[in-house]
C-alpha cells in the first residue's frame, strides 16, 4: 500500500481576507508599515485567493498543490521588500521573513524525520502485514466497523491521521467487496476517528504539532483532550453502529511477513519520539532538534541492516522475511516533497499577508468582538471547509490572550472540526479517492449532523472536564 500525504481541499474567497495572519515576531522597535489598504495589500490578497483556488482544482488541472503558493509566497514578498526598501527600512523586512523561513525549517525538518519512519516502516512492510491481520480473522460487518475505528483513533496520535486511515480503508475495501453500505459508513467512522485520535497527541496531526512546537501548550497537557477526543468519537460511532449491515463477510487467506528488521525501526520510531519529548521538556531545545536526533538512529541502524544482509545467512523467506536491501536515503527522497513545499508556501504566504497588517484587522474581528470560546468553535466549523493548517497557523500567530484551556479547545475545533464534510481533512478527501463511488461527499455529508453532535458533545466535555485549565 503507497501512502501519500495528500492535500486538504476548499478554501472560500473571502476567507482569503479573513485569515492571512502571519505577524512579525521580533524584538524589533520599529512598527510594520499598514499596507492594508495600499494596492500591494490588496494585490497580495489576490495572489493568496489565487494560489488557493489553484491548490482547490489540483485533482482537476493536475498542478501540483506546491506550486501556486510558492510563486505566490515570492511575488508577495518581493512587493513587501520593494515598499519597505522605499522606505528604508529593508532590515525590517528581512528580519520578517528570515522569522517566517525559521518558522518553516523547524516544522518541515520535524515531518521529514516522521515521513522517513512511516516510509521505512511501510518498505518493511509493517503496514500490509496489519492489514493482512485483521483480514484474515473473518470479523463481522459491525465488529469490524468498531475495530478500524478504535484502531484508527490509537494509531493516528503516532502514525498521523492521514496513514492510519488509508491504511484502516484498505482492510475495509478488501473484506467489504461490493457492499457500498458498509464501506462507506466505516469510512466516514475511520475519518471521524482519525482526526479524533489525533487531537489529543502532539504528533497526531499538523495542528497539534505546530501548537506544541510554538510552546503554549505542554507535551502532556495534550492529553487532557483525550476524553473529549473519545466522545467526538464515539458519539457519531455508535448512532451509525445500528445502520451498519449484520452480514459476516468471508475472511480471506492473505498472509503478509513483515521484512528484517521492521519491529526494530517500530520501536526506534517511538524512541525518536522519546528522544525529542525529552530535549524540549528538560534541556529547552526545540522538538525538530530530538527528531533529527532520532533520524540518525534510523540511518546506523539501516547501515547495520545493509551490512548484515551480505553476510548473515538468511533463513528462508517464511521465517524471515524478503531479504530486501535497506537504503534509508531511499525513505528520505519518498518523503512527499510536494506537501513539505506546499507548507513552504502556506507559511510564507500567510507570513506576508501578516506583515502587511491583516493580523490586527482578524485579531480584533475574532477575539475583540467575539468571544475566545466563540472564536474557537468558529474555528473547528471553518476547518471543515478551509484547510486546518493555515487557520491554525493563523490563530498562532495572532497568538490571542487566552487561557491554557482555550489553547486545548482551538486544538480539539481545529483537529476534528474538518470531520463535519468528507472534504475537511486530508484522511476524507484521501478516503474519497480510494474507495471512490462507495465513499462519497454525500454520502459523508448525509452523517454531518450526528458528527456534528460529537463535535458538540466533545467541545461541551473540555469545557467541564477541563475547567482547571480555563
Amino acid at each position: 500500500m503507497k501512502i501519500s500525504y495528500l492535500k486538504v481541499v476548499n478554501i472560500l474567497t473571502v476567507l482569503g481576507c479573513f485569515f492571512p495572519v502571519m505577524a512579525l515576531a521580533s524584538e524589533a522597535t520599529h512598527a510594520t508599515l499598514d499596507l492594508t489598504n495600499h494596492t500591494v495589500g490588496y494585490l497580495a490578497i489576490a495572489l493568496f485567493v489565487l494560489a488557493y483556488a489553484l491548490v482547490m482544482a489540483e485533482e482537476f488541472t493536475h498542478l501540483r498543490k506546491s506550486k501556486p503558493v510558492i510563486l505566490a509566497a515570492g511575488i508577495i514578498w518581493g512587493m513587501i521588500g520593494y515598499v519597505y526598501a522605499s522606505h528604508g527600512m529593508s532590515e525590517l523586512a528581512e528580519t520578517a521573513v528570515r522569522h517566517n523561513l525559521l518558522e518553516y525549517a523547524e516544522l518541515m525538518l520535524f515531518l521529514l524525520v516522521a515521513m522517513t519512519y512511516i516510509n521505512a516502516m511501510e518498505e518493511r512492510r509493517v503496514f500490509d502485514a496489519l492489514r493482512a491481520l485483521l483480514v484474515r480473522k473473518g470479523f463481522s460487518m459491525r465488529k469490524l466497523f468498531w475495530l478500524t475505528g478504535i484502531l484508527a483513533f490509537f494509531i493516528s496520535p503516532v502514525a498521523d491521521n492521514l496513514t492510519t486511515a488509508l491504511l484502516m480503508c484498505a482492510v475495509v475495501m478488501a473484506v467489504g467487496g461490493d457492499n457500498t453500505r458498509f464501506i462507506s459508513l466505516a469510512c466516514i467512522n475511520i475519518v471521524v476517528a482519525a482526526n479524533a485520535g489525533g487531537a489529543f497527541s502532539p504528533f497526531g496531526d499538523i495542528t497539534t504539532l505546530m501548537v506544541w512546537q510554538k510552546g503554549v501548550v505542554d507535551f502532556w497537557v495534550f492529553f487532557a483532550l483525550f476524553i473529549p477526543s473519545v466522545l467526538n468519537f464515539v458519539v457519531p460511532a455508535s448512532i451509525m453502529y445500528f445502520a451498519v449491515p449484520k452480514g459476516q463477510p468471508d475472511a480471506l487467506d492473505e498472509m503478509v511477513n513483515m521484512r528484517r528488521g521492521a519491529r526494530r525501526i517500530i520501536i526506534l520510531f517511538l524512541l525518536t519520539i522519546v528522544t525529542a519529548v525529552s530535549f524540549h521538556n528538560f534541556i529547552g531545545l526545540p522538538p525538530v532538534i530530538g527528531m533529527l536526533t532520532g533520524l540518525a538512529y534510523l540511518q546506523f541502524f539501516g547501515f547495520f541492516l545493509k551490512k548484515s544482509e551480505q553476510t548473515e545467512n538468511i533463513q528462508a523467506e517464511g521465517q524471515m522475511g524478503d531479504v530486501v536491501p535497506f537504503d534509508i536515503f531511499n525513505k528520505v527522497a519518498r518523503a512527499e516533497w510536494d506537501t513539505l513545499l506546499f507548507f513552504y508556501g502556506v507559511v510564507m504566504c500567510v507570513g506576508g499577508l501578516g506583515i502587511i497588517g491583516y493580523l490586527s484587522l482578524a485579531s480584533e474581528f475574532m477575539y475583540g468582538q467575539w468571544s475566545a470560546t466563540t472564536a474557537n468553535v468558529a474555528v473547528g466549523v471553518l476547518s471543515a471547509i478551509v484547510d486546518n493548517i493555515p487557520v491554525m497557523f493563523a490563530v498562532l500567530t495572532m497568538n490571542p490572550d487566552m487561557s491554557t484551556g482555550q489553547w486545548l479547545l482551538v486544538t480539539l475545533t481545529a483537529g476534528v472540526g474538518g470531520s463535519l464534510l468528507s472534504i475537511g481533512s486530508a484522511a476524507g478527501v484521501a478516503l474519497m479517492g480510494q474507495a471512490r463511488g462507495k465513499y462519497t461527499f454525500f454520502s459523508h455529508l448525509k452523517w454531518s449532523p450526528v458528527i456534528a453532535l460529537g463535535y458538540v458533545v466533545s467541545i461541551y466535555a473540555h469545557l467541564w472536564i477541563n475547567a482547571a485549565y480555563f
